[in-house]
C-alpha cells in the first residue's frame, strides 16, 4: 500500500516543499500539497492546521511541515489530539521519532539544514515504522483526552 502524505509550509519552507513533492512522488508516494505556492509572507498556522487535520482524520497517513525553525509548525500541529509532530534535524532523530514516538508529522527546520539532509530526513521518516512494544504504552499516555 502506498502511503499518502500531506505537506505544507510557510514562506521560509516553500522552496523545500516544492523540492520534496517530486522527490516523494518518485519514491512512489501520493502527496497532497496544502500550500503555500509562493514565498510571500504567510502565517504558518494557516497551513499547519490543515495538514494536521488531514493526518488526524486519516485522509493522509503522514505529514510533513516545513518552516524556518520548525518550532511554529510543530507547536501548531501538536495542538491536534491525534498528532505527534516531531522536529527533526538529523536522520537518526527522524527514525527515532517514528520508532519510539509513533510520530505522524515530521517538522523540518529549513533555515538550519540543507535540502539534501531534509530529503534524507523525510525519506527516513516515511519508510520507518513504529516499533510498538514498550513504546506503545508510553505513546498511549501522551493524549490529554
Amino acid at each position: 500500500m502506498s502511503k499518502k502524505i500531506a505537506i505544507g509550509s510557510d514562506h521560509a519552507g516553500v522552496d523545500y516543499k516544492a523540492a520534496l513533492i517530486p522527490f516523494l512522488e518518485e519514491l512512489g508516494y501520493t502527496v497532497q500539497d496544502f500550500g503555500p505556492s509562493t514565498a510571500d509572507s504567510v502565517d504558518y498556522p494557516d497551513f499547519a492546521h490543515p495538514v494536521a487535520s488531514s493526518v488526524e482524520n486519516k485522509e493522509n497517513d503522514l505529514g510533513i511541515l516545513i518552516c524556518g525553525s520548525a518550532n511554529g509548525v510543530a507547536i501548531t500541529a501538536n495542538k491536534h489530539q491525534g498528532i505527534r509532530a516531531a522536529i527533526c534535524w538529523l536522520e537518526e532523530i527522524s527514525a527515532l521519532a517514528r520508532q519510539h514516538n509513533d510520530a505522524n508529522i515530521v517538522c523540518i527546520p529549513a533555515r538550519f539544514i540543507d535540502l539534501d539532509l531534509a530529503k534524507r530526513i523525510v525519506r527516513t521518516f516515511v519508510i520507518t515504522d513504529f516499533e510498538g512494544g514498550r513504546h506503545a504504552n508510553r505513546v498511549n499516555k501522551i493524549s490529554c483526552s
